[in-house]
């Protein structure tokens, strides 16, 4: 996704690519990691991104004054990342997962302090898993039962992806404000343990599965007499992801605070 990310924004007129952090290709320079880059423009001239030299660290960054950070790291290095760039006034956009609830709640408090940057964290940054969600709050309120089953590359950490779990949450939410009842599990014995799956909130079961040549995929099946929905997004590729990543560094500074999800980003 740093690959992906850099090579994005080099290719737009309006953006620099000022930095990059990487601790494990730290001293290296970005060309040998990111093949192809063209020209990074800044307002001291045009200098070559591929030339940029990676940093170990989010402070190294800090004398080449950037506007905006894009982290895609991992729950344990964003959080500190993030925090740093409330302190410093940079302007965030994270696309890490597996980032807690009490997590979340501090960085809401870091970036709403008098004077922060402002901070855009979504789980998937694909406009069509944005849409997903929004398809499945419209569904949520008239089907009886759903299911979530997310695909991923065998090489992602956590499981669920957090893009299923705010699927969870956004349709718990609106059989809440219905209420709408969920039918009762009626299958009692396992005869795998845990063959039906994780259970997320509202009750509402969700199923991983990692697998090379994936990237990132989503299924919400919805059940009700004698019918069923099927909402699936695919991602292919990792550039999927880099239309959402770009209108989020255009936005984020006009986004006041902590924003989750894409959604409002959108107008969704």
């Amino acid at each position: 996704m740093g690959r992906a990310v850099c090579a994005a924004v080099s290719a737009e007129a309006d953006l620099e690519l000022v930095a990059a952090v990487d601790p494990s290709a730290a001293g290296e320079m970005l060309g040998a990691v990111v093949p192809g880059l063209p020209a990074s423009r800044r307002a001291a001239g045009t200098v070559d991104a591929g030339s940029l030299v990676i940093y170990g660290g989010v402070d190294a960054i800090a004398d080449d004054a950037p506007d905006v950070l894009v982290d895609f790291t991992r729950a344990s290095v964003c959080v500190p990342a993030l925090e740093w760039c409330a302190r410093h006034g940079v302007h965030a956009v994270s696309g890490t997962t597996g980032v807690a609830g009490e997590q979340i709640a501090r960085l809401r408090e870091r970036f709403t302090a008098p004077g922060s940057p402002n901070c855009i964290l979504a789980s998937n940054f694909a406009i069509t898993a944005v849409v997903l969600l929004r398809l499945v709050e419209i569904a949520a309120a008239h089907l009886d039962a759903a299911e979530i089953v997310e695909l991923h590359h065998d090489a992602k950490l956590d499981a669920p992806s957090g893009t299923a779990l705010e699927t969870a949450r956004r349709i718990a939410a609106v059989r809440d404000a219905s209420g709408m009842v969920l039918r009762p599990e009626r299958t009692t014995s396992e005869l795998l343990p845990g063959v039906r799956g994780g259970v997320a909130a509202g009750g509402i079961h969700v199923h991983a599965i990692r697998l090379p040549g994936l990237v990132a995929h989503e299924e919400v099946v919805f059940g009700a007499l004698g019918q069923s929905l099927t909402i699936r997004q695919d991602s292919y590729d990792r550039t999927s992801f880099m239309p959402g990543v770009l209108l989020a560094v255009r936005k984020v500074a006009g986004l006041p605070g902590l924003t989750v999800g894409l959604g409002d980003v959108l107008g969704l």
